[in-house]
């Protein structure tokens, strides 16, 4: 069965979810109110289509966790988030503005996008210390000049 596309809320509330229950397994809807900076019964309400959905075990007054699905579900948009902040911080963003940036792009970007940007950023972490390519344009940013045309 093919997941449908989820929307941005709701994976943020699965990434969330996935952050939150990383050490005890589950958390609780005023952990996610909190972590996402919303009202409890927006969490309550978001949690019972999740349910529905098959991406959460929702015990109400108890405990949140998730499903295998949704695991999966949050463990994708974690990466996601962790190869754009790379990627923008290779390019000189600062670690903050990549973190926020992130955070929007990973919603929107297409999943082949996504894989090439995965695949440069391995190739730039696998390339021999301070490659001569990525150094000229650490120099282009900081002069506006290609160092090739100096």
């Amino acid at each position: 069965m093919k997941m449908e596309k989820l929307s941005r809320r709701t994976e943020d509330y699965l990434e969330a979810i996935y952050n939150l229950s990383s050490t005890k397994g589950y958390t609780r809807v005023k952990e996610i109110a909190e972590y996402l900076g919303v009202k409890p019964a927006s969490v309550s309400e978001m949690l019972s289509k999740l349910a529905k959905k098959g991406l959460i075990t929702y015990k109400k007054r108890l405990f949140v966790s998730l499903t295998k699905s949704g695991k999966e579900v949050a463990k994708n948009v974690r990466e996601r988030r962790e190869i754009l902040v790379k990627f923008l911080v290779t390019l000189g963003v600062p670690k903050e503005v990549a973190e926020e940036d992130a955070c929007t792009m990973e919603h929107i970007l297409h999943k082949e996008t996504i894989t090439q940007l995965k695949k440069f950023v391995k190739f730039v972490e696998d390339s021999p210390a301070d490659p001569m390519w990525l150094n000229h344009f650490k120099e282009y940013c900081k002069s506006g000049v290609h160092p090739c045309l100096k």
